[in-house]
């Protein structure tokens, strides 16, 4: 009998824990999906994008997910360094939101001119400040700089006035600490003028030239993954459950929802098409992140972004799943 073609190692690491999101990528691990086009995907959990992008531009890991503008930094800040490309777009809104309690008198982006903000140094909405304090005109705020574990809980307590992060985990956090979800402000980015990608599938420039098919077959294999998670949230969480024994499961199902609602099932998304980008707003992106960031270079959008490798639109149309 002739050998069989052995399957094509896939390394994969989540830009975070595993949480509600991870299951867009444990679902079709866990379904045979990846299986099914001759890949063998280990999905491991995350610490940020920035590490995420780090261990995927050094070989580390072959694939990944991760913020654009993590992305556009490494890039922009190591332009000798092997380049991770984007090749499908998942997040087409970034999360990142600006938190307040309502106690607080913070209702819009200008009642945060003079007050205390609070976020890690590496968060995505604390890094992009400035994209939206331009958007919004808001100028003399002061930041405090602290441990993600302690960020919700310093709100709480009235250190700082208001925080960054990603909306459906913050939201859930303050959550947890008590505090009702009709006493929470949330101010999403893209509510207010930040037109920025969010989190997309990256893959290194070595693996992407050595294995061109089995990226393919990987994001058709995501794809259908994404339309399960959609139709089904519940039963998509049971295989976050199998991964992390401790998770809460019904915690996790609604941050599934608020992260689909929140970033994949936008009007932005179903306008570009679920996984593609539009071009003319990826270069003002790298415009913007240039600048907010501090870049040594300018960010190139050129070698940012790589659809190629997508799967036709009509597969791609996730608008169309009927949902459980």
């Amino acid at each position: 009998m002739p050998a069989r073609a052995q399957d094509v190692p896939v390394k994969f690491q989540l830009d975070w824990r595993f949480e509600g999101p991870a299951a867009l990528f444990l679902v079709p691990e866990a379904k045979g999906y990846f299986k099914a086009e001759k890949l063998a995907v280990t999905v491991d959990a995350g610490n940020g994008s920035g590490g995420t992008v780090t261990r995927v531009a050094s070989g580390a890991y072959d694939m990944g997910f991760a913020d654009l503008a993590a992305l556009m930094e490494f890039q922009a800040n190591n332009p000798t360094a092997p380049k991770p490309v984007a090749v499908m777009m998942v997040y087409n809104d970034t999360p990142a939101a600006v938190l307040a309690l309502k106690k607080s008198g913070i209702k819009t982006p200008a009642d945060l001119k003079g007050k205390k903000l609070g976020a890690p140094v590496f968060d995505a909405g604390r890094k992009a400040w400035p994209i939206f304090a331009k958007a919004n005109g808001i100028a003399d705020v002061t930041w405090t700089a602290m441990d993600p574990s302690l960020r919700e809980t310093m709100l709480v307590r009235g250190d700082i006035d208001a925080i960054t992060g990603f909306s459906f985990t913050s939201l859930l956090n303050l959550e947890a600490r008590g505090v009702k979800t009709e006493d929470i402000v949330v101010l999403p980015y893209p509510s207010f003028g930040v037109k920025l990608y969010g989190n997309a599938i990256i893959v290194s420039d070595a693996f992407l030239k050595k294995n061109p098919e089995a990226v393919r077959g990987f994001l058709r294999a995501f794809t259908k993954g994404m339309k399960d998670v959609i139709a089904d949230p519940k039963a998509a969480i049971a295989t976050v459950k199998a991964r992390d024994g401790l998770v809460d499961v019904a915690l996790e199902e609604r941050r599934l929802k608020l992260a689909l609602d929140a970033t994949v099932l936008t009007p932005n998304a179903k306008a570009e098409g679920f996984g593609n980008i539009s071009a003319p707003r990826l270069s003002l992106m790298g415009s913007q992140v240039s600048d907010a960031f501090a870049t040594k270079a300018r960010v190139d959008s050129a070698t940012i972004w790589n659809g190629a490798f997508l799967p036709p639109a009509a597969d791609r149309d996730i608008f169309k799943v009927a949902k459980k």
